[in-house]
This record gives C-alpha cells, sequence and structure tokens, in this order.
C-alpha cells in the first residue's frame, strides 16, 4: 500500500478576474503515488499548485474531484486517522504565543492524544539545536528557531509520513544542515517523506523520486537519478560583461554576469566561445559541469506545453 495516493485530484476556485461564473484550475487530474519510505520532491514554480496539493491533503482545502489516500485512508472519509498519519510542517510561520517552547510541544502532542512524551520532546529538542530555548516563550524566538519549532511540532506524535512544505526557505545554512541530518535519519528508520521546495540542489541531493508540476499538472515524474541522465550532456559556464548575441542570449541562462549555455560537443562549445569574443566581449572564470537537477527542471518547464510529461506513460 502507498504512503500517499493522489487519485485524479482537481481543484478549482471561481476566477477573480475572469467574467461571472468563470473558475481557475488550480490542479488538473494530478495522480501518482508515493511508497512507503521514500524521500519524495514535489517542485515547480509559483504557482504551480503545488501547496494546493499539500492544502488537500492535510485536509485543509477539498479536492473539487478526486481523492487522496494516506496509507489507504482517505483525506476526507477519515479525517482524523489520516491526520494522525502526517506530519506537516507549513511555509508560514504559524505559533502560540502564549507558552514556552516545551509547553507548546506537550499540547501539540495533547492533540493526538499522547502523554507523557518528554523523552521524544526532548530528543526532538536536541536534535533541532532547541534544547537550550525549552523555557523560552514562543514570542522570544528568531525566525529560524521558530522554523525549527514547526518542524518539531509536526514530528512530535511520530508520524509515518512527513510533509515539507519549504521548510528552509529563508533560514540559515546551520538550520539546514541540522534539519537535513535529523529528516534523512527518519527517513532511514522508515518514515516517509514529501518535500517541496525551490532549492533544487537539496531536491537532488535527498529525494529518490520528483513529480514537477506547472499550472496545476504533473508535467515530469521519475527517478531523480533519471531524470539527470535524460538531460542534455553538459553546461558550459563563463563570466562576462555587457549583452550576448541574441542568438547565444535565447539559449542561455544568465545570472548576473555568469552565463550558463547546455554543450553536448567540443565543436559546440568553441563556436558559443568565438561568438561571444566576435561580439566584443571579454570571456573570464570558463568552466565545464554536468548537468544538474536546476538545468532539468527549467528544460522540462520550457517543453512543459507542447509535450508528453516526462517519465509518464498514458
Amino acid at each position: 500500500m502507498p504512503a500517499i495516493s493522489f487519485l485524479s485530484v482537481s481543484k478549482s476556485y471561481a476566477s477573480p478576474r475572469g467574467p461571472a461564473g468563470s473558475t481557475f484550475l488550480a490542479l488538473d487530474k494530478v495522480q501518482f503515488d508515493i511508497e512507503e519510505g521514500e524521500f519524495f520532491g514535489l517542485l515547480g514554480p509559483n504557482g504551480a499548485g503545488k501547496t494546493t496539493l499539500i492544502s488537500i491533503l492535510a485536509g485543509l482545502t477539498r479536492a473539487t474531484s478526486g481523492r487522496v489516500l494516506v496509507q489507504g485512508c482517505d483525506v476526507q472519509g477519515d479525517y482524523a486517522t489520516a491526520r494522525r498519519k502526517l506530519g506537516i510542517v507549513p511555509q508560514e510561520l504559524v505559533f502560540d504565543p502564549f507558552f514556552n517552547v516545551r509547553e507548546a510541544l506537550r499540547f501539540q502532542s495533547g492533540y493526538f492524544g499522547i502523554k507523557n512524551n518528554d523523552d521524544w520532546i526532548d530528543e526532538l529538542l536536541s536534535s533541532l539545536g532547541l534544547t537550550d530555548k525549552a523555557g523560552a516563550n514562543m514570542r522570544q524566538l528568531s525566525g529560524g528557531m521558530k522554523r525549527r519549532m514547526l518542524v518539531a511540532q509536526a514530528l512530535v506524535h511520530k508520524p509515518p509520513v512527513i510533509v515539507l512544505d519549504e521548510p528552509t526557505a529563508g533560514v540559515d545554512v546551520e538550520l539546514r544542515q541540522t534539519l537535513w541530518q535529523f529528516i534523512s535519519k527518519l527517513n532511514k528508520l522508515g518514515h516517509t517523506v514529501l518535500l517541496t521546495t525551490h532549492y533544487l540542489e537539496e531536491a537532488e541531493a535527498l529525494c529518490n523520486r520528483i513529480a514537477m508540476l506547472k499550472t496545476g499538472r504533473v508535467v515530469a515524474l521519475d527517478r531523480t537519478s533519471d531524470l539527470l541522465k535524460a538531460a542534455s550532456g553538459n553546461v558550459l559556464r563563463f563570466k562576462t560583461s555587457g549583452t550576448l548575441p541574441p542568438a547565444l542570449a535565447a539559449r542561455a541562462r544568465i545570472t548576473g554576469s555568469v552565463v550558463q549555455l547546455p554543450a553536448n560537443s567540443a565543436l559546440e562549445i568553441e563556436q558559443y566561445l568565438a561568438a561571444v569574443r566576435e561580439s566584443g566581449l571579454v570571456v573570464e572564470d570558463v568552466e565545464m559541469r554536468k548537468a544538474d537537477l536546476e538545468d532539468v527542471f527549467i528544460d522540462i518547464m520550457n517543453r512543459a506545453s507542447t509535450q508528453q510529461p516526462v517519465g509518464i506513460t498514458e
């Protein structure tokens, strides 16, 4: 039995900009399973439908059609059982300002009917670097500490399925390392993890399998290693100032003075560099690298509207 099953899930809203009675389709027949023990990534640009899908999984939003199951339990028909199986870390920093850290975790345990949970709470505090904040009021915590607290609250009832919705957005490197060490440990112990993130290097390093959404549709679903294998060769990276020739700019990923171009052969590399020099630009710090998940992501998003979803067969 899969840990999570999305069964032809669609969600539509009344369109705020269209004519009266028109609707906006946020999710369009999303269907895939996440197997027990997987570390699964859900990727997509802003507005792709990731948070809507997570909200339906959490029972906070009702799907217009389709079903979502957590270890076989319908998130609408058997909400209480499904919710006990889930630990969800939301994007927003939501906290109760009237309790200290330990008290908040005890109350969270009580919501799931768990008493005398201090040994596990102590382990959570230690693993997430919150031990010295156990007696601090929630209002006294920094943004990064509040983010750690959200993780602790999601895990306090030892859920078999962990959902992380942009857990490292806007946090420091130390927290990222601490969080991923702990979550990876739980995953190795058998917990299923569903991660949404804009940090694609995290997804590449952590996720065994990935689904990509665009405008509410699944446009890629495959093992991370297979997505990377399908990427086109290597990438030429260099720095330059000024404006690239239009033909090159159309193919390039440009970040400030850093230019990256897909390169499948030595001849292609020579042609790129010759075109840059002929335009009067100076090239610095030239290097080659393997295509990474960001290259794959950009390529799939660009092709999504015209081609069969990657890794999915009809």
